[in-house]
């Protein structure tokens, strides 16, 4: 039988699915499911991105994303890079790194390369630096990024994402159960062994 799995909607530029990580891998390590990532853009171009000069943004993080953070022990800062980055790079990139068997390492450090390190995460010599930091080959990476060999399996990523309904992110499904936002620990674990008792009852 297949362990269950979670699918979890993501955005590189969203704070929020930085302080899920941990919670989302912890849970899978504990009830053995297996994590999908999937893409979906928040603010795909040419729609404008924010900036951290604004007010929106400080705004958000002071009243939400810190308060949070400091909860679950997360590192994080608002970054400095102005306007924000778009993310479809970053997302080609990642299914490069699927295709080498490191798509999860690879989530994982452009997060923490965005919301830990400050590092403009839309710039494709920057992303082949995470990449080869995981062990994957920079330059086929970078060959990979600059012939736009995955745009397409990220924009069939996307549209499966707007089929499901997807609104916001992270977005996690686990079965028929839907958690918007950093779920619950014990809730999400809940869910998983449902998940994983109705699979085995059937």
């Amino acid at each position: 039988m297949s362990p269950p799995e979670i699918t979890v909607y993501f955005d590189y530029v969203c704070p929020y699915c930085l302080l899920a990580e941990d919670t989302i891998a912890d849970a899978a390590a504990e009830t053995g499911a297996e994590v999908s990532w999937r893409a979906f853009e928040l603010r795909p171009h040419p729609n404008p991105t924010l900036r951290p000069e604004d007010d929106y943004l400080p705004r958000v993080w002071r009243q939400s994303v810190y308060p949070m953070a400091e909860r679950l022990g997360v590192p994080i800062s608002l970054p400095t890079i102005s306007p924000q980055p778009y993310s479809h790079l970053a997302f080609e990139g990642a299914h490069f790194a699927k295709a080498h068997g490191s798509d999860g390492a690879y989530h994982a450090a452009v997060l923490r390369a965005f919301f830990q390190q400050d590092l403009d995460i839309g710039r494709p010599e920057v992303l082949a630096g995470i990449a080869g930091d995981i062990g994957l080959d920079t330059a086929e990476f970078t060959l990979a990024l600059k012939d736009r060999r995955y745009a397409e399996d990220h924009r069939t990523e996307l549209a499966a994402a707007y089929r499901a309904e997807v609104h916001a992110v992270p977005t996690i499904d686990v079965g028929s159960r839907r958690f918007t936002g950093v779920p619950d620990p014990r809730e999400l674990r809940a869910a998983i062994a449902a998940l994983s008792a109705d699979q085995q009852a059937q």
